[in-house]
């Protein structure tokens, strides 16, 4: 391969890989984008249930919230499986 081939091979390399980068971006704002769009609700808890939840949350090293949602995404898939 001459140098002038390598040159060439190398800036359509340096292409693709700054459009995978820009693909990246663009999916990391809709990322973002989703996220910010979560629903807000109102839950309410016994406090004995709300200590257990935290106690787990704490051992999974998440907050309380994630756990919840954690929880039920995983409720739903099993529920989707059946």
């Amino acid at each position: 391969m001459t140098p002038e081939e390598r040159e060439a091979a190398l800036e359509a390399r340096l292409e693709r890989v700054k459009a995978l980068e820009e693909e990246i971006k663009r999916r990391e704002k809709a990322v973002k984008r989703a996220e910010s769009a979560r629903k807000q609700i109102v839950l309410r808890l016994s406090p004995t249930l709300w200590d257990e939840i935290a106690a787990w949350a704490e051992e999974d090293f998440r907050s309380i919230n994630g756990q919840i949602e954690y929880l039920l995404t995983e409720a739903v898939r099993k529920r989707k499986k059946l």
